[in-house]
């Protein structure tokens, strides 16, 4: 049998691209992300300020978060508020509210051309720009706007969903008497970094004064509340006015600190002199980094900067990534080398899995063969080696490109093929157990094969080297052997293997039955194996015959019958055995019974009940839930109406019994009659008209009267109430003659009922 390659046990896993967590939370904690002030002297104490905000403008799921205040294109529901404060006053110099700021885009720039940027990146600048009249002081000056909602997932700070942000800018005494002008920072910060990969940032500012500035790593700002339901409060989200200095640092976490933002090695570090940033970041999240430049003329400090901004530091997907289909890998010298066996093949066929195609420009495989390096320019390419050896080769991308290039290391072990093989025996007629033997010739020599996986078929399976397996159910089973040799190639051998053996024994379920005609009885054949492809013939001894496995047979005659059973296998083999006396049937009574009378009611409720059973001996008579008797002609009388189930059960004097039930109807009977006179004279007797009788489940009962010209003079819902000859029972007594007299109500069963009649008035 052909052997095949090896099977891969390992498979290299390529850097995968995350996404930023700072993009995967909630619209209301995704929001300022950073900031800085600065601003410009026009003399005459006054001075443009140029505040520049930066958002994340990627919400939950890629919902833009919220927007920048004062931004009316968005809905904004209040303006960016500034508050000056002078010297060390806390009341407000002035307050001042500034709309529309200017929005940009940042792009990522990645200081590596070969990475690529997770894809729900979005960083928004909102640029602020407004004019301030400050007369020269000797004060300084506080500008200063404060805003709640960093992002909660951020990662070196404690509790950042409830920490806030300030940004401002202290124009000091000195700067105002000079009419200075601070420094803006140049370059925007990278909105992305990758994990173990340098950052290279040149954080420098301009001066326009020509200032000697001093750069350092310092304490982002605490600021904002999180009462969001109260935008302006002094703990709402954009407090108004915003708090006067000093203000409270960010609270950093464990492990953490505004010189030690990020876990990075070697750690992030700015020079003093350069504003130059380097680093190296190897662990993803979210950081809060503070960078302050400070501004000095002749040694004295004129201002002082702060940016405030969130670096997100991510997984990034190389734009090239050597790779190839492998069996393991293995590291030699240091380098990781793909492994690829082949097992009994010279050809070999590479497959390139290489990434992203897109930006592979140029591709090579070098191949060793016995000292000459031969070259393949396939994508896939298949190599002819010149026998069973091991040999080294790489995949080179873009072998040519100062950037974006990247080798696969290869080696390549053919090793000598398998040819698996196996023989099976068994008694094709006796069930019992099949012996299998392994007759497979391993390439590799005696002794080379390390493991045997045999699948029997039935899901049932043994590691042994020449087994022995007992098949419980017949049938045409696939038999599978996988063999492994000590080179790791694998060899698979599949035998059809035929199992129809007759059973060893003819089991039945009942061993035994005595039962009372008819007798419905299932006879359960514990044989095996056996399944439908087997010709099974059963004999009931009363002439019935089936060929089902399990059947189901009905005996309709008293007596004492023996039971047969034949079986046939597919390969024609044939067991069969006979049950001598197995069932035994009895006679059984026949229940009847009649009643009388064949209506009952509440006013007839007691029934005469007759046996018509035939060859009964004792009686069990149930009469609903309302008793229950042994006699064989009894009498009951029904406590209540309704339909009642009469149960009879009758017994033989063999043991069996015989059962039936009928239903048997209690009527509710209303019985209710108008008398045609009355006499409302006040003697006692007969002074008011009534009916009588009896009502007993009657509802919706109504009694009225009517004179002659149609007016109606008394009505109730009441049975007991009689008229006493006046309107409504009171006033003066009507005169004599005939009154009209209707009844209605409804029977116990729903039906409607009216009675119609005449009321004599006499005196």
């Amino acid at each position: 049998m052909k052997s095949m390659v090896k099977l891969s046990n390992f498979k290299k896993t390529a850097l995968t691209t995350l996404a930023l967590v700072a993009f995967l939370f909630p619209l209301q904690a995704a929001h300022i992300i950073g900031g800085t002030i600065s601003y410009v002297c026009k003399g005459n104490g006054e001075y443009t300020f140029t505040m520049k905000i930066y958002r994340d403008c990627y919400g939950a799921n890629g919902v833009p978060g919220a927007p920048f205040d004062g931004d009316n294109g968005s809905n904004a529901p209040f303006p960016a508020t500034i508050t000056i404060y002078k010297g060390n006053s806390s009341n407000p110099f002035d307050v001042i509210s500034v709309q529309n700021p200017t929005i940009t885009r940042i792009l990522p720039n990645l200081s590596n051309p070969c990475l690529v940027v997770p894809p729900n990146v979005c960083v928004q600048e909102g640029v602020y720009v407004f004019d301030l009249d400050l007369p020269v002081s000797n004060e300084s000056y506080h500008i200063v706007y404060q805003r709640c909602c960093r992002n909660g997932s951020i990662t070196n700070l404690n509790d950042p969903g409830a920490t806030g942000a300030t940004y401002y800018m202290e124009l000091t005494a000195k700067a105002q008497e000079l009419c200075n002008n601070s420094p803006t920072f140049d370059l925007f910060p990278p909105i992305a970094i990758c994990t173990n990969e340098p950052i290279d940032f040149n954080h420098a500012a301009t001066d326009p004064d020509g200032d000697v500035l001093v750069y350092e790593l310092c304490t982002s700002l605490n600021g904002g509340g999180n009462d969001e339901l109260n935008f302006n409060a002094p703990n709402g989200v954009a407090p108004d006015p915003d708090l006067p200095p000093p203000f409270n640092p960010v609270n950093f976490g464990t492990a953490y600190s505004f010189s030690n933002p990020l876990l990075a090695s070697p750690p992030l570090f700015i020079d003093s002199n350069t504003g130059f940033m380097t680093g190296v970041p190897f662990a993803q999240g979210q950081y809060v980094v503070g960078v302050c430049v400070s501004e000095y003329r002749n040694g004295v400090l004129l201002s002082r900067t702060l940016r405030d901004f969130q670096f997100n530091v991510a997984s990034c997907d190389p734009t090239v990534l050597a790779d190839i289909e492998e069996t393991d890998t293995v590291t030699l010298a240091g380098q990781q080398y793909y492994v690829v066996d082949a097992c009994g093949e010279n050809a070999v066929l590479f497959t390139n899995q290489s990434r992203q195609q897109q930006f592979i420009s140029e591709f090579r495989w070098e191949f060793d063969i016995n000292g000459t390096t031969e070259v393949f320019n396939d994508w896939n390419p298949t190599v002819n080696f010149p026998g069973i050896g091991t040999y080294y080769g790489r995949l080179l991308l873009n072998p040519n490109a100062a950037q974006c290039a990247d080798t696969a290391y290869i080696e390549v072990n053919v090793y000598p093929g398998i040819d698996p093989a196996f023989e099976f025996e068994y008694d094709t007629c006796n069930a019992g157990p099949v012996s299998f033997t392994d007759l497979t010739v391993a390439g590799a020599g005696p002794g080379s094969i390390v493991s045997w996986d045999w699948d029997f078929g039935d899901n049932k399976q043994s590691q042994e080297v020449n087994p022995f397996h007992t098949y419980l159910i017949p049938g045409n089973f696939n038999v599978q052997l996988v063999v492994r040799d000590t080179n790791n190639c694998t060899g698979l051998a599949t035998e059809p293997l035929p199992y129809f053996p007759i059973p060893e024994l003819l089991v039945v379920a009942p061993s035994e039955y005595i039962g009372c005609v008819p007798a419905s009885i299932t006879f359960d054949n514990l044989s095996v194996p056996i399944d439908e492809s087997y010709t099974l013939n059963w004999d009931f001894g009363d002439g019935g015959t089936s060929g089902e496995i399990s059947p189901t047979y009905v005996y309709e005659n008293i007596g004492t019958y023996t039971v047969s059973l034949e079986v046939i296998s597919p390969l024609g083999c044939q067991t069969d055995t006979i049950w001598n006396n197995l069932i035994t049937v009895l006679p059984s009574p026949i229940a009847d019974f009649t009643y009388t009378p064949l209506q009952l009611s509440n006013l007839q409720p007691t029934a005469q009940f007759n046996d018509q059973s035939i060859d009964a001996i004792k009686w069990r008579w149930t009469f609903g839930t309302s008793g229950i008797s042994i006699e064989q002609n009894p009498s009951h009388t029904f406590p209540d109406t309704g339909m009642q189930v009469i149960q009879l059960v009758v017994f033989h004097e063999s043991g069996c019994t015989d059962t039936i039930q009928k239903l048997l109807d209690v009527i509710p009977e209303v019985r209710y009659f108008l008398p045609n006179a009355f006499t409302p004279n006040g003697d006692g007797s007969n002074d008011g008209f009534r009916g009588n009788g009896l009502l007993e489940g009657a509802t919706d009962f109504n009694f009225r009267i009517w004179n002659r010209y149609g007016e109606l003079l008394f009505e109730t819902d009441d049975p007991s109430e009689a008229w006493n000859g006046r309107k409504n029972n009171t006033g003066e007594l009507s005169a004599l003659g005939v009154y009209v007299v209707v009844v209605t109500y409804t029977g116990p069963r729903g039906e409607k009922k009216e009675l119609r009649g005449y009321a004599t008035l006499i005196k």
